[in-house]
């Protein structure tokens, strides 16, 4: 059964860095619309930016102008790049995508990744 698999979650120190990456597990799977999320401990989980099938994005007030989305050439792969982190994007975050495949039936299938843990502390 595909699955969303996302990566790329860690330390980094206030103002650095970090690439997320949400992948379908089976590469005939393609990523349409999709969203990242994140929740940290004892908050809601909230949007932090999304991507309409037709490449539209949008971005969550609080990090506009530091977090990019944008697709790998690969159309299985969507990536969230994170600059100028701040102690308060700590969270889980969390991709949930719409994917389909031109090879099986039934169109789209909507997922959640598992999660990648990020924390931004000195």
């Amino acid at each position: 059964q595909v699955q969303l698999v996302e990566s790329g979650g860690g330390l980094v120190q206030p103002g650095g860095s970090l690439r997320l990456s949400c992948t379908t597990s089976d590469s005939i799977y393609s990523i349409s619309a999709m969203a990242w999320h994140r929740q940290a401990p004892g908050k809601e989980r909230e949007v932090v930016g999304s991507m309409t099938g037709s490449g539209v994005i949008h971005y969550a007030d609080s990090v506009k102008g530091r977090f990019t989305i944008y697709r790998a050439s690969a159309k299985n792969t969507v990536f969230l790049q994170m600059n100028s982190l701040k102690p308060e994007d700590k969270s889980v975050y969390y991709c949930n995508a719409s994917i389909f495949s031109v090879y099986t039936p039934g169109g789209f299938i909507e997922l959640w990744g598992q999660g990648t843990l990020v924390t931004v502390s000195s």
